[in-house]
């Protein structure tokens, strides 16, 4: 994989490092804009890359055979898009579009194009997250599911104080749903597929959610998923079943430890995930199904993201939060 990269935040600056350590991937250009070509071309001297641009249409024109779209989410759509159009095989941050519409769009023109199209999830990519369904038979019929990520952002305060910050911009596609909570919905999804219906409950400031409570309804127990924002909680992952109940007690992207508590006393501790980071199994899947030509796989994850955004939408329907880009193509 001769990647490319789009964007220069925290989080391309998070996985650079991971991805020196990625058999099969080299890192052959970044683009930012023009506000941060400064720093393009500084990590592309620190990592060894061969371009640094501002201009989309030349990293597309470059030698890379992958993009890596990393940039504010109302972004994400016209970006992939046009890569795909390119015949670029495309990795793009979560939410891989901001609505049903444009995901569906999306994930059809990659398979008329032929590309490789994933969603960056970390969550399903984790030994540990395979251990639990797995292992979900063994804990009886499933009652309750509650999933907490409450991580109080270091950009609240700034868009309290009244400047724009995309994460916190419905212009932009932000909010808490579509951030945190998201990881919440993917593991639940993942779990047990889409549910029977969505309702979503928000704390909401300046029209966009900075905290919310999602129930997911299924045949026979309910799902709960809380992702906040605006304040800090202990994150808390457990599945409850009639003979006992799966528990974790890291965020879901990191997908730590797992424990299982089972009715008559006994206790199975895994922990599959070792010491890698937590993008590691992302970026290594995704080579190997690209070097496979493992389209199969690559189309099945596509399918989970496809409901995940059924879901998201159905949940800011309800929840009356809604996004310019709704209305258009």
């Amino acid at each position: 994989m001769k990647l490319g990269i789009v964007g220069t935040g925290t989080i391309v600056e998070e996985v650079l490092p991971v991805l020196q350590q990625v058999k099969g991937l080299s890192c052959y250009g970044i683009c930012g804009t023009k506000r941060s070509e400064a720093k393009a071309e500084k990590l592309k001297e620190q990592y060894q890359m061969k371009l640094a641009v501002s201009d989309y249409e030349k990293l597309l024109d470059s030698e890379i055979d992958t993009v890596y779209i990393a940039v504010p989410n109302l972004l994400h759509f016209e970006m992939a898009k046009e890569a795909v159009l390119r015949g670029k095989h495309v990795i793009v941050e979560k939410p891989m579009t901001a609505n049903e519409r444009q995901a569906e769009e999306l994930c059809a023109l990659a398979k008329k194009q032929g590309v490789f199209l994933f969603e960056a999830i970390t969550t399903r990519y984790q030994s540990n997250y395979q251990f639990i369904k797995e292992q979900l038979p063994t804990i009886g019929k499933i009652k309750m599911a509650v999933c907490n990520f409450s991580q109080y952002s270091r950009k609240y305060d700034r868009f309290q104080n009244g400047e724009n910050i995309p994460v916190f911009d419905a212009k932009q596609a932000g909010g808490a749903l579509m951030d945190l909570n998201l990881y919440n919905i993917q593991y639940l999804e993942g779990l047990f597929g889409e549910p029977q219906s969505v309702h979503y409950t928000a704390n909401t400031e300046k029209g966009i959610d900075t905290s919310g409570v999602a129930i997911l309804s299924y045949p026979g127990f309910q799902a709960v998923a809380i992702g906040a924002k605006d304040c800090q909680g202990q994150p808390e992952y457990r599945i409850e079943g009639s003979e006992g109940y799966i528990a974790q007690n890291s965020p879901c992207n990191v997908c730590g430890a797992v424990t299982i508590h089972y009715r008559d006393g006994r206790e199975v501790s895994y922990d599959g995930n070792g010491d890698a980071h937590r993008m590691y199994a992302e970026f290594v899947s995704f080579v190997n199904e690209i070097a496979s030509k493992d389209t199969e796989t690559c189309y099945e994850m596509l399918d989970h993201s496809l409901a995940v955004s059924r879901i998201l939408t159905r949940a800011r329907a309800d929840a009356g939060i809604v996004f310019p880009c709704d209305e258009k193509n």
